[in-house]
């Protein structure tokens, strides 16, 4: 390897102290000495540098084959990518057609579930209604007919008491002492028959009222009930409250 730079260094020498040229640049050098300094550095550089230019050489053939390799494959993956995402998007919209099919089943279900449960509450309000209705003309009838008898037994008991004392005072007519105890006892049955009477009146008035509150009671649970029954059914929340009690074994009364 010394004598690479020795070689050189003649060279230099040689090109320093070469005769120029007139009007150029260039010099007139001795050919032989410069080929023979030529040939020393060409034997002189060690063969581990022609090596290192094969290196070299394969390494831009390797460089090269990777670049070509690596071209192909980015290609491949573009092309499976898109192959990739055109399945996905095809299975994309299948899934989805699939699930508004779905939900389109389903709401068509629940339409008419709610329907079938609107109706039937509708028929069980109309059957509620209809036996209030009947239950409260049943009281009515009951409280009606109580009310005659006991206005019937309090003219009875008037009318009783009225002939009583008509009798005892038509006994008592001809004492004087006696015909005035007569009228007195007369007034005094009259008052009892009639305050038995206006007695006997307030307490079928009481009792009809009673039973008048009872039955107004009744509608406004059953108007009660069919309200949250229909309130439930816009909301979604399940079966009425009212159709569970409707159900029961015993209803309320």
């Amino acid at each position: 390897m010394y004598r690479v730079f020795e070689a050189l260094d003649e060279l230099v020498a040689i090109v320093e102290e070469a005769r120029g040229v007139p009007m150029t640049a260039g010099c007139v050098v001795p050919r032989g000495d410069v080929l023979e300094l030529l040939d020393d550095v060409r034997d002189a550089i060690p063969s581990e540098l022609d090596d290192a230019q094969d290196v070299l050489d394969h390494r831009d053939k390797l460089v090269s084959d990777a670049r070509s390799t690596a071209d192909k494959t980015v290609s491949s993956a573009n092309a499976e990518a898109t192959s990739t995402v055109e399945n996905a998007r095809d299975d994309a919209d299948r899934i989805l057609s699939d699930a508004k099919a779905q939900a389109d089943r389903m709401v068509s279900e629940a339409r008419a579930h709610a329907d079938q449960l609107v109706a039937d509450a509708e028929e069980e309000a109309e059957r509620t209604v209809t036996d209030g209705r009947r239950e409260y003309d049943a009281v009515t009838g009951r409280a009606r007919t109580e009310s005659e008898r006991m206005i019937d037994a309090g003219k009875a008991s008037y009318d009783r008491s009225v002939a009583e004392g008509s009798a005892e005072q038509a006994r008592l007519v001809s004492q004087t002492e006696v015909v005035q105890n007569a009228h007195t006892e007369s007034a005094r049955v009259i008052d009892a028959a009639h305050a038995e009477s206006d007695r006997m009146r307030s307490e079928c008035d009481r009792y009809v009222d009673t039973k008048l509150a009872e039955f107004e009671e009744f509608l406004s649970g059953t108007v009660r009930s069919v309200g949250r029954g229909r309130q439930q059914l816009r909301t979604g929340s399940g079966v009425p409250d009212y159709l569970d009690e409707e159900r029961r074994p015993e209803r309320r009364r």
